[in-house]
């Protein structure tokens, strides 16, 4: 298939000219960002350095270079994507950065984003002791971001990491071999949230980004996410189907002294609403994001505790 690039590119010589090509047809074309970037710029930058394996800090220098009739394809091709098939960069790169790590993704897993990696990079403080930590929990672990970067800021614990899709645990297998990190570091479990947990494990930090969005909200959302794996995104009772199998038990899971935090994102108000007795702690970053909550494993029992006697 001939590409509807191919006569505007011909004239292409330099970095620059797709850069600058790129950009426009981005702004033209009213794409989304929400996979790791905000604007046309920083977009289009990162899918056009990324295609050539350039660091997103190059020299500005280097956007004068000249590309290859290879490269000139290969860009025309993931601009093409990008524009016309509104694919997000990072499937486009197999590129994704979360907590300063870098991460492979491809379309088995979701696309690492998620607020909790402020958390991450504060050692979850104040809310548990850094050093008294000795074993954590991703639950939908995915492309094992959250885990691996659990790994690097707690590099004495344990770090298991649950996925039901034996997919994206093949894709965090490679993040995990790709940051040096073995089985007794981070440990893939393929598992419906706690099914596969070992029954005595018990974890000072219990942490998940499940699936969480609605039909409603999934029917709204705009071209980019239809490239992600539904059953990463999609989930029933509102969207509340998957963070209310880690509410019945979690505190199964926790230390006396552990914390639960889990990413609901819009469907923060369902959540309130359906667990009206919960004092769910919403967490605010600086960096922006929303929807995350956090309880203690003494409030979960107390939950369950007065849930028990009605």
């Amino acid at each position: 298939m001939t590409s509807s690039y191919e006569a505007a590119v011909t004239p292409f010589e330099t970095i620059l000219d797709f850069l600058r090509f790129g950009i426009s047809q981005a702004n033209s074309h009213h794409l989304y960002y929400g996979h790791g970037t905000d604007n046309a710029l920083d977009d289009i930058t990162a899918l056009i350095l990324g295609g050539l394996h350039l660091p997103f800090d190059s020299d500005y220098r280097l956007l004068s270079a000249r590309v290859t009739a290879e490269e000139k394809r290969l860009l025309t091709q993931l601009l093409e994507k990008r524009i016309h098939e509104r694919v997000p960069v990072p499937y486009l790169t197999n590129v994704a950065l979360f907590c300063g790590l870098t991460f492979y993704v491809d379309e088995r897993v979701l696309i690492p984003r998620s607020p909790i990696a402020e958390l991450i990079n504060q050692h979850f403080s104040p809310w548990i002791d850094p050093d008294r930590v000795e074993r954590v929990l991703d639950l939908c672990t995915g492309s094992g971001c959250i885990a691996i970067a659990c790994s690097y800021a707690f590099p004495d614990a344990q770090i298991d990491a649950v996925d039901i899709s034996p997919d994206a645990l093949d894709v965090a297998e490679m993040n995990r071999a790709r940051h040096g990190l073995h089985e007794d570091e981070v440990c893939l479990i393929e598992s419906d949230c706690f099914a596969g947990v070992p029954e005595d494990a018990r974890y000072q930090i219990i942490v998940s980004n499940p699936p969480y969005v609605g039909d409603d909200e999934m029917d709204s959302l705009p071209d980019e996410y239809r490239h992600e794996p539904d059953m990463a995104l999609r989930t029933g009772h509102n969207g509340l189907a998957i963070v209310e199998k880690i509410l019945a038990v979690a505190h199964n899971y926790l230390t006396d002294d552990g914390i639960l935090v889990v990413e609901v994102g819009n469907s923060e108000d369902a959540l309130v609403e359906a667990y009206p007795d919960l004092p769910f702690t919403w967490l605010e970053f600086e960096h922006g994001g929303h929807g995350v909550f956090l309880l203690t494993c003494e409030q979960l029992k107390a939950h369950h505790g007065a849930t028990s006697r009605r």
